[in-house]
């Protein structure tokens, strides 16, 4: 009987893993690196042990820290979650060689479908079809070109020993075949500390499917349902859901089965999750195993009403599954999104940050898996989720109808994030009529992006620049409040002025250097004329202020009532979202003159995010094209590459590789001048 858990992991899968932990009677064990000595998951747990300094490779991915940690404190199971040592067959083994119960797969099996070589080879034998590929031991570039050309371009190339995208490209041509090779097995070395790489022909306009299974120790293999990831950015999913709107049940039970045969085939126990890709003609081919928990099992949870860590838990204790296949039922619909720290219209760029403000939604049929709280730090160290919020449904309509509610009912403030982006992707047309693929998000990027604001009354934006004016200005518009004599004339307004940052996180908003001005003129009981002028849009509401509680107005605005919050997260720095769901962040604009500032050359290229300078891949006065690679920048566990923005000449380089630069800081300088190349 497991008594305590260590779970080594953090976040919000730590987090949902205690959850279940408390509704047994198990005691729990956080582990924490520097960065995340006062996060959620810590203040969760019964007990808590630092593990080692911020970065992973000291903390998260430390087995002799992680080992240690569970014998000072007694735990008697460790559970990895899933990421950082999840799929790692050493730490399985180290666990059981410790007499610390793994939950999860045997080390053996995890070690097989760790190499996806190996796992490809393997599940092949078995019968159940793979998408044709290269997965031999020749590494060598030219080996890699030959098998490439045998099958064709273009293709998909992935990390042999990899998951979660890192390690991934997409080849549309041969000649592009020799950077993304490099590129891959740097990103794969980094993160997995294997460079092999295998090569498997792309599928156009594939659905992504997977099966939960789940394997006991008595040799019983089971499936739990389909769950589709087609939408996918940087080949990491974003929203799952399940069922799928594209298994008729003969494919399902085809499909299900080609799981639960490859369950056999490795001996499976525990949760595992078993991937296939659909092509259109409704071919399917085996992908991986996942041997851990899915970041999106939460799906399969309410459409089927089992715990899935309770059921690892229970697995590990030698235990039989508590059911058999006949006995699984599905009821209605669920899908789930994924909140990151984000900017879509950026190339899906990592953010970093506080958290000024973090409230979850509590409506009907929705559910929140979240790791963070008001306060905490999103930093350069992990993976940007921040949370996922899921919503069950008696259908798909009513299921994504609760979450894009919910997903407007969530207020995250002080750092960039997917949640407008997330709605717009689910009150698509395409998405609502249920025509997903891989691809999908990448087609339709130019309006899931920058949408069309509606500009039907007051725009989200000027509603935002109202709560903020209203706000900011605090006491000096409460009626008789001695700051009200700070006017010389009672009769002329206050007048705020705002403009949207050159980035707005989820406003879905372009950017714009106009600012918006509010002017506001107390009348009697917090109520107001108003003007607000944005660009040649002038409108003149009344406005009441029926309550005020911390960051939470409700106004009543040309008699329509309506709740704003509005947060000053840093000097000048505003956010504001209404009650339609609208995030908006504003920069208030001061009425006295500012202080003149140090402008960069338009030359320059700055960091879009904190990060390490992976590679320096020009010299001082080297000619460039536009979208040459320049710089190769490491954060968040993933490669960004600084391109040439044009032509020119590189004529300064301040950045030097292995060194962490800030957000922000200046790169190099690219002077803008025709090329010898572009003037041939």
């Amino acid at each position: 009987m497991i008594r305590k858990v260590l779970v080594a992991n953090r976040g919000e899968i730590a987090c949902r893993i205690m959850r279940t932990c408390r509704a047994m009677g198990i005691a729990t064990v956080a582990v924490y690196s520097d960065a995340d000595a006062n996060a959620r998951h810590v203040r969760e747990a019964d007990e808590a042990v630092r593990i080692g300094e911020s970065a992973a490779s000291a903390s998260y991915l430390n087995i002799t820290a992680l080992l240690a940690a569970a014998n000072r404190t007694g735990a008697d199971a460790v559970h990895p979650g899933y990421g950082f040592l999840a799929e790692r067959a050493e730490f399985a083994a180290a666990c059981r060689d410790a007499r610390i119960a793994f939950i999860g797969p045997a080390p053996d099996v995890i070690a097989r479908m760790g190499d996806k070589s190996e796992a490809r080879r393997l599940i092949s034998a078995a019968g159940v079809p793979v998408v044709p590929g290269y997965d031999d031991a020749d590494q060598t570039d030219a080996r890699l070109l030959a098998a490439a050309r045998e099958f064709g371009f273009p293709l998909m190339m992935k990390a042999a020993a990899g998951g979660g995208g890192k390690g991934m490209r997409v080849v549309e041509r041969e000649r592009d075949l020799p950077e993304a090779l490099a590129a891959a097995r740097r990103e794969a070395q980094s993160a997995f500390g294997d460079a092999r790489l295998l090569l498997e022909r792309l599928i156009r306009d594939a659905r992504h499917i997977e099966f939960q299974i789940f394997g006991d120790a008595q040799g019983r293999i089971i499936h739990l349902g389909e769950r589709e990831c087609s939408i996918q950015r940087r080949h990491q999913k974003v929203i799952e859901e399940t069922p799928s709107v594209a298994l008729t049940p003969e494919l399902r039970a085809r499909i299900g089965e080609a799981a639960v045969t490859v369950g056999r085939q490795l001996g499976y126990t525990n949760a595992g999750t078993v991937e296939f890709i659909l092509a259109p003609d409704g071919q399917f081919y085996f992908l991986e195993v996942n041997t851990r928990l899915q970041v999106e099992h939460p799906v399969t949870e309410l459409v089927t009403g089992l715990d899935l860590v309770r059921w690892q838990i229970q697995v590990a204790e030698g235990r039989p599954l508590p059911l058999t296949q006949e006995r699984v039922t599905f009821s209605g619909h669920a899908i789930e999104a994924r909140v990151y720290a984000e900017d879509p219209a950026q190339g899906y760029l990592p953010a970093t940050g506080t958290l000024a403000l973090w409230r979850e939604p509590q409506d009907v049929g929705a559910r929140v898996d979240a790791g963070v709280s008001t306060g905490d730090a999103i930093t350069i160290y992990y993976d940007p989720l921040v949370a996922k919020i899921s919503a069950h449904g008696a259908d798909r309509t009513e299921a994504l109808r609760r979450l894009e509610r919910a997903l407007g009912r969530t207020t995250l403030f002080g750092v960039r994030n997917n949640i407008a982006y997330l709605r717009r992707v689910l009150l698509h047309p395409v998405f609502l009529a249920g025509e997903l693929s891989t691809e999908f998000l990448e087609r339709y990027a130019a309006e899931l992006v920058d949408p069309v604001a509606n500009e039907a009354g007051l725009s989200a934006l000027e509603i935002a620049a109202l709560a903020c004016a209203l706000q900011h200005a605090g006491a000096a518009l409460t009626s008789g409040a001695p700051l009200a004599s700070w006017r010389n004339n009672r009769n002329r307004p206050l007048v705020e002025r705002f403009a949207p940052l050159e980035i707005a996180p989820g406003s879905g908003y372009s950017p714009r250097n106009l600012p918006v001005e509010v002017q506001l003129l107390p009348g009697a009981d917090q109520t107001f004329a108003a003007t607000i002028v944005d660009g040649e849009r002038i409108n003149t509401p009344s406005v009441g202020v029926v309550e005020r509680d911390g960051p939470d107005l409700t106004l009543i605005v040309d008699g329509l009532r309506r709740r704003v919050t509005a947060v000053e997260v840093s000097p000048g720095e505003w956010w504001a979202q209404a009650s339609d769901g609208e995030t908006v962040v504003l920069r208030w604009l001061s009425p006295l003159p500012e202080p003149d500032a140090r402008v960069r050359s338009g030359d320059s290229l700055a960091a879009p995010m904190p990060g390490q300078v992976l590679a320096l891949l020009v010299e001082e006065g080297q000619a460039v094209r536009a979208g040459d690679p320049l710089l190769i920048l490491e954060a968040m566990k993933m490669e960004h590459t600084i391109r040439a923005p044009h032509d020119g000449v590189v004529t300064a380089i301040y950045a030097r590789q292995g060194t962490q630069v800030a957000a922000s800081a200046v790169l190099l300088d690219v002077r803008q001048e025709p090329t010898p190349e572009s003037l041939g």
